[in-house]
């Protein structure tokens, strides 16, 4: 008897006009106890779906299994199952794919770790503790203690998402449902998940279903493989068949699209944008008067210069500054030390008219996106704010021109965010940013949520929009591959401080710094 089994799952919506839309279609597959399933496909083909209805996370009423939908756990049916508490987090463990929509952002991290505690194994408070704690030391959080205090906006997005392993593997599930959770990591840090999932599953005979578009850890981690195409399993079987025998066209597209092209642009001498001294400090200890004494150095005396038409990568592990200096380079966060854009200081230039110039893409699209607005009022708000004037037929060409250069249709517009996938919520911050025609791209983990074959369609995009219109792109990423693929010029980020930089084809040829050295090898670029 199998530990879990689905047949014939077919996920369903019931729309406004009363038609049912199934994004899921008899989707049918075993998991054995101690067994690897990996889950791999483009956004959109049902991944995320078919995992949340193992747990019943789906939104009911409004989604619904046909009758002949069955999930089996322990011989037990989950489907419609009124005593699902006793296995949402105790015996089955899911890293949700967005931690910060997922986590509480009024709870400290370890109230959120140690309520799951609590509940399934009744622990003390004090036993709690202690537990948490290993718990955020197992999954790679520098400075666990510190952290435990901490809210969710107070990490950067891999620590966020390390927590969400932490929760989920606190009372040893029997079955671990992995969302894309190596997607907001840094290469070393997916090797240690990697290697604390696998060591969970031969200490505990652990099995786990892990959902990823990376072949690359997919092919590393699993013992069978579930190809999955607009809501259909198109082909199964033994990792080993599926990536060196595949038989379905569409999987050897996928395995195909690993290989991200590497065409740049050629860039001119003229500097564009230009830090000098850039330190940014947060709180960390605060006095009875609330006076700050103790600080952490997130981006510590920056230097950098970017060219026009230049791609320069930003990479480091979470945590290193990398987003603290994106922001501060979009001037959304207050930071001390020079900046410059066309050589006019930052405090001379009003924000509205720097922010028409400099345009960023948020790494965490989901929380980026306002969840009341439909895409074309998020797409069509920079036109709104800096050409208040354009006619509403302009706009609006503007905007499906602008939906259509990132992969996305028309009648996307009158949708919400909640109502796309991961992949298509991040094209959608892109077409925002772009929509503005901006000279400087800030592009914090661009590719983080995308399934390989939309991240080659997205550098490509990129690139030809580079050469179009000779921007300069700021290309904050743990995605080495991604880096190498597009970056001019690199500048590896460790502890708020830059430990080397200079030209991307002699960092990856030969990295002087050490830490620069295990960032590729853990990446796996030769």
């Amino acid at each position: 008897m199998s530990l879990l089994e689905v047949k014939n799952l077919s996920v369903c919506f019931r729309q406004e006009d009363g038609q049912d839309f199934c994004p899921v279609k008899e989707v049918s597959f075993k998991l054995e106890k101690g067994e690897i399933l990996g889950i791999v496909g483009e956004s959109g083909s049902g991944k995320s779906l078919t995992a949340l209805s193992i747990l019943g996370l789906l939104p009911y009423p409004r989604a619904f299994h046909p009758q002949a939908s069955s999930i089996k756990f322990d011989n037990i049916e989950l489907i419609a199952n009124p005593d699902l508490r006793q296995y949402r987090g105790g015996r089955i463990g899911f890293i949700f794919q967005e931690p910060m929509s997922s986590l509480n952002p009024l709870h400290t991290i370890e109230r959120q770790i140690a309520e799951t505690l609590m509940i399934h194994q009744n622990f003390s408070a004090g036993k709690a503790h202690a537990q948490v704690l290993e718990l955020l030391r197992q999954t790679g959080i520098k400075n666990a203690k510190a952290r435990l205090k901490s809210y969710p906006h107070e990490l950067s997005g891999g620590q966020r998402q390390r927590v969400m392993i932490a929760m989920a593997i606190a009372n040893h599930p029997d079955i671990l449902i992995a969302d894309e959770p190596t997607t907001a990591l840094d290469v070393t840090v997916q090797e240690q998940i990697l290697k604390l999932i696998m060591d969970l599953r031969r200490q505990m005979g652990m099995a786990v279903i892990f959902i990823s578009h990376d072949l690359r850890l997919i092919s590393r981690i699993a013992d069978r493989v579930a190809v999955m195409k607009n809501g259909l399993i198109i082909e199964q079987g033994t990792a080993k068949q599926i990536f060196e025998h595949p038989r379905h066209n569409y999987t050897k597209t996928l395995i195909n699209s690993s290989n991200i092209l590497k065409n740049k642009y050629i860039y001119s001498d003229k500097t564009v944008l230009e830090t000098r001294g850039i330190c940014v400090n947060y709180p960390l200890y605060k006095n009875f008067w609330g006076t700050p004494r103790t600080f952490l150095k997130a981006a510590d005396h920056i230097s950098l210069k970017l060219k026009q038409g230049q791609t320069l990568g930003i990479v480091g592990e979470s945590g290193s500054g990398k987003t603290t200096l994106g922001q501060a380079l979009c001037r959304l966060i207050p930071f001390d030390g020079d900046l410059f854009l066309y050589g006019r200081e930052a405090g001379r230039i009003a924000p509205r008219d720097w922010h028409k110039q400099v345009q960023i893409v948020f790494q965490d699209p989901y929380n980026s996106l306002n969840p009341r607005m439909n895409v074309a009022q998020i797409v069509g708000e920079g036109l709104t704010v800096h050409f208040p004037k354009l006619s509403a037929d302009k706009k609006r060409r503007r905007i499906v021109q602008s939906l259509h250069e990132v992969g996305l249709s028309e009648e996307t517009m009158t949708r919400y965010p909640h109502e796309f996938s991961g992949g298509q919520r991040q094209r959608i911050a892109i077409a925002r940013a772009l929509i503005l025609e901006p000279q400087i791209l800030i592009l914090d983990e661009p590719t983080s949520a995308l399934d390989v074959t939309i991240q080659a369609q997205i550098l490509e995009l990129l690139r030809q929009i580079q050469q179009q219109r000779g921007l300069s792109y700021v290309f904050i990423s743990h995605n080495m591959q991604a880096v190498q693929a597009v970056a001019d010029e690199i500048a590896v980020m460790k502890d708020g401080r830059i430990i080397e930089q200079g030209d991307a084809a002699q960092i990856f040829a030969a990295p002087r710094e050490d830490y620069t050295k295990q960032l590729i090898a853990a990446a796996g670029i030769a």
